[in-house]
């Protein structure tokens, strides 16, 4: 707690806050690819289970329902029996280390409805549910904030986990509700009383108004407006095509010769990708080495005995007012930096890569790498926010040494920027970026279309133009973090059939590949 204590006058006055108790606790995680999401996955052959610690008591007190009405109510949710919790945790962390969970959402502010619903607004499908053999009427049953969880399972699995469910003496607390469906339509039934019949667009569009008109009033309101209006449109969801194979490690001959080139992992004041960055270049099978700017301007560091420059993301001089542009005067304003940055650009077996704010320092540095000239500005994004979200882009086709052989795949990437937005001098000098090959990545819509609306376009870019390469392909400069997500174990998702390494570390592959 946080207490204060001032004297006024002759009194003695203090302040505490909270006035609770807050308890932590903290547990290793073995794997994380062990977990599950409350995307509901719409398949005939899963169903819909809820886990009733509360079993069936259904009480209101303190509920959602409750404060709607100006109420508080008499009894809040509560656990008899501590035992019925260690039981439940026992039974959902066995089927998850099995795999059979398919999707799990718990039982908290709004109750069954509620839980339901955002699994459905997740998996942008339907529900067709029966409550009829649940313990109470449907107002309890479906407001209650009860402790408890939904699980979907395959109908295969559910007489095992039943069968587990009594061994771990919460049998009475298992109750089965019904399945997913494609489609947009959720139907609650309780026997033959239709209890709801609506569409998941127009809910999920109701759930989230209270957002968007705050969003609207804090936020650029087009980009609101847009986001809000994309919930009740048809979207095919996230999806990925390579034009090469992840799982092929072409960097692997290199590593084999014992050999590894040096690379400067740079960083400034607030910059945090750093240690990622450098371990998407280890796997590559470089020596990384991390290089603040002050060991430049102090001599420490020397750019000449580098084979690449990477500048990294993550808050320099905290992301705001032009921060990677304030990065890069400090090499622009310094004589003895500006002529060893010309330098090592202008040397023939060099590579650069610039990322976020690290983009936003390469692209001002422009004047000094060959065959730069037309890349843009970076500045604030079009919503007026941070953007933190996981985007779809494409990599074009172009020079770019770090993105060869890649060329028309598409595939998420990690975005994380608040001057993200590409801004050319006029719209010839970005007729003349496109026509000479320059753009190396666009934002994506989930149709596979150019991202030209929010959020599928975070920053609002021309375009959806992200990334963008020098005329040699030496320099490359991007918004989003590929060092984010070269495992895909760190992907918020990822294809099923996916193996360890992620798309995007071909990218630090083919630096390996061509530094030889």
């Amino acid at each position: 707690s946080m207490r204060t204590t001032w004297r006024e006058g002759d009194q003695d006055k203090a302040v505490t806050a909270p006035m609770s108790l807050i308890v932590s606790a903290f547990a290793p995680v073995v794997d994380a690819r062990q977990s599950v999401t409350p995307q509901l996955q719409p398949e005939e052959a899963a169903v819909l289970l809820l886990l009733d610690l509360g079993r069936g008591a259904n009480r209101l007190g303190g509920s959602a329902l409750a404060q709607v009405w100006g109420q508080l109510g008499d009894a809040a949710p509560d656990v008899e029996n501590p035992q019925d919790l260690a039981a439940f945790f026992t039974l959902v962390q066995e089927f998850l280390q099995d795999g059979l969970l398919l999707a799990y959402h718990d039982r908290s502010d709004g109750g069954l409805l509620v839980t339901l619903l955002e699994m459905a607004f997740a998996g942008h499908c339907g529900l067709q549910l029966d409550l009829e053999a649940l313990p109470g009427q449907p107002l309890g049953q479906l407001f209650s904030e009860e402790a408890g969880a939904v699980v979907q399972l395959a109908r295969a699995d559910v007489a095992a986990f039943s069968a587990r469910a009594a061994e771990l003496g919460l049998a009475d607390c298992l109750h089965l509700l019904g399945e997913a469906t494609s489609g947009d339509v959720i139907v609650i039934r309780s026997g033959a009383t239709d209890l709801l019949t609506d569409s998941r667009a127009r809910l999920q569009q109701l759930w989230a108004r209270t957002s968007y008109e705050i969003q609207s009033l804090r936020d650029h309101p087009e980009c609101a407006r847009q986001e809000y209006e994309r919930l009740a449109a048809a979207d095919p969801g996230l999806s990925m095509a390579l034009s090469f194979d992840a799982q092929e490690d072409i960097s692997a001959p290199y590593i084999a010769t014992g050999v590894r080139p040096p690379v400067a992992i740079l960083r400034e004041q607030g910059v945090n990708g750093q240690v990622e960055m450098a371990a998407a270049f280890h796997r590559a099978g470089f020596a990384t080495f991390d290089v603040h700017m002050s060991d430049l301007l102090a001599g420490r560091r020397d750019l000449a005995g580098f084979r690449g420059l990477v500048a990294c993301g993550g808050f320099s001089y905290g992301d705001v007012l032009g921060a990677g542009e304030g990065w890069a005067k400090s090499v622009l304003f310094n004589p003895g930096l500006r002529d060893a940055f010309s330098e090592f650009f202008a040397r023939r077996d060099t590579f650069t890569l610039g990322v976020c704010n690290g983009c936003q320092m390469v692209s001002t540095l422009k004047d000094l790498i060959p065959g730069a000239g037309h890349w843009p500005r970076f500045v604030r994004n079009r919503s007026e926010q941070f953007e933190a979200r996981y985007a779809l882009a494409r990599v074009e086709p172009g020079p770019s040494v770090l993105l060869a052989d890649m060329a028309g795949s598409h595939l998420p990437i990690a975005v994380a920027h608040g001057e993200g937005r590409a801004e050319f001098a006029d719209a010839a000098a970005q007729s003349a970026c496109e026509a000479s090959g320059g753009v190396a990545l666009r934002y994506l819509e989930n149709d596979l279309s150019v991202a030209t609306r929010y959020p599928a376009n975070p920053n609002g870019s021309p375009a959806g133009i992200t990334g963008l390469t020098s005329s040699d392909g030496r320099a490359t400069i991007m918004m989003p973090h590929p060092e984010r997500v070269f495992r895909t174990v760190q992907c918020s998702w990822a294809p099923t059939d996916c193996g360890e390494d992620g798309g995007w570390l071909r990218l630090f592959r083919n630096a390996r590949r061509w530094v030889d």
